[in-house]
């Protein structure tokens, strides 16, 4: 026996949370309530909570509000890749030198990834 109550449910930090929050959104074609969000997500999570992180997503322009007409359901303004690669632009205008950190980026990229991205350039074979 561990010790541990099976029923608790474990913290999960807001970065999380929105991120849980955000792959729901993505998931779906259809707006989502807080109440709905809060059903797929589970995990024990309170309606307040996913409440709270639907409106740091609003604040942070990451989600809109009554989407479809809908009261109090929220969209994704961005899709996952549109999203991730925003923040890989900002990185790179974060640092000194772009360039040397694409290369960085690339030489940790796996052989299928390197193949999408020199087939995306256009280097890649026939």
């Amino acid at each position: 026996m561990s010790g541990e109550d099976p029923r608790r449910t474990v913290r999960r930090s807001a970065g999380e949370l929105e991120s849980e929050v955000l792959a729901t959104l993505w998931a779906t074609d259809q707006a989502l309530t807080p109440a709905e969000i809060q059903r797929e997500i589970g995990g024990g999570l309170a309606y307040n909570t996913v409440h709270t992180i639907l409106k740091r997503l609003y604040d942070k322009g990451l989600v809109l509000r009554d989407v479809d007409g809908r009261r109090g359901a929220y969209g994704p303004v961005k899709n996952a890749a549109e999203l991730t690669a925003e923040a890989m632009r900002q990185a790179l205008d974060r640092g000194p030198d772009p360039i040397a950190t694409l290369q960085q980026f690339v030489t940790g990229l796996s052989p299928d990834e390197e193949q999408a991205l020199r087939d995306f350039l256009g280097g890649g074979a026939p």
